[in-house]
């Protein structure tokens, strides 16, 4: 009897680590599903509209009077890496991931390339979407100076713009426009550097819809979702 009992009483365990097993294993399953609905859509319906340099939140809807009258970036005219001229009409019909760096920058700017070229390669079929990158120093960047960093780290000219020209224009963009700068409250000229890691997504009307850390994994994942939906308002 105690044999017996002692066989029953291993069976038991056996199918109890069975149940558990499968238990850990489907929310293994479950838990990949809700990372791989995550990566693929924002958590909410559309994308909040931005205007200043606090990056307050405005929840407007998508094509509404309000909307179409929220802040714009401006008309721009700059040179990239190819010597074209790039303007507002270079991305008519279209959205754009936009950043600010500079080619001689040994620190940051590395890992924010990297992270746009990790971007011209999800994207890299989808017209729609277009890269712009700012150089901070257009007086060392010149035509050929970004042609060649563009040689160098596997930019698409057709994809991805690496711009330079004139630096008050520059500047104006980064910090008047795109807001790029998160230190609130410390007035600047163009006198002190600009320089940030920040990625800005903006819309096909020239709306800024979301700002992310350009050198964090978790944020670019967040931006390619963002891209996402905010495709599904047109």
């Amino acid at each position: 009897m105690n044999l017996k009992m002692g066989l029953l009483h291993i069976n038991k365990i056996k199918v109890f680590l069975v149940l558990i097993c499968t238990l850990f294993t489907s929310c293994k399953r479950e838990i990949k599903k809700e990372n791989a609905a995550s990566e693929e859509t924002s958590r909410v319906e559309y994308l909040p509209y931005y205007n200043d340099k606090s990056f307050t939140p405005h929840w407007l809807t998508p094509n509404s009077e309000q909307a179409r009258e929220f802040h714009k970036i401006p008309d721009f005219k700059l040179v990239n890496q190819v010597g074209d001229t790039v303007t507002q009409k270079t991305f008519e019909d279209r959205m754009y991931i936009t950043d600010f760096f500079f080619t001689s920058c040994p620190g940051i700017c590395l890992k924010m390339t990297e992270n746009m070229f990790k971007l011209q390669e999800t994207f890299i079929n989808d017209a729609e979407i277009l890269l712009l990158s700012h150089s901070v120093t257009p007086s060392i960047d010149s035509v050929s100076v970004l042609n060649t960093y563009a040689e160098n780290n596997g930019v698409i000219n057709s994809k991805w713009h690496l711009v330079t020209g004139d630096k008050l224009a520059i500047y104006d963009l980064g910090r008047n426009h795109y807001f790029v700068e998160n230190d609130l409250g410390l007035p600047k000229d163009i006198n002190d550097f600009l320089h940030s890691e920040n990625f800005l997504l903006i819309d096909k009307d020239k709306h800024i819809r979301g700002i992310y850390n350009g050198l964090n994994k978790a944020s670019i994942k967040q931006l390619i979702a963002d891209m996402k939906t905010l495709k599904k308002e047109d």
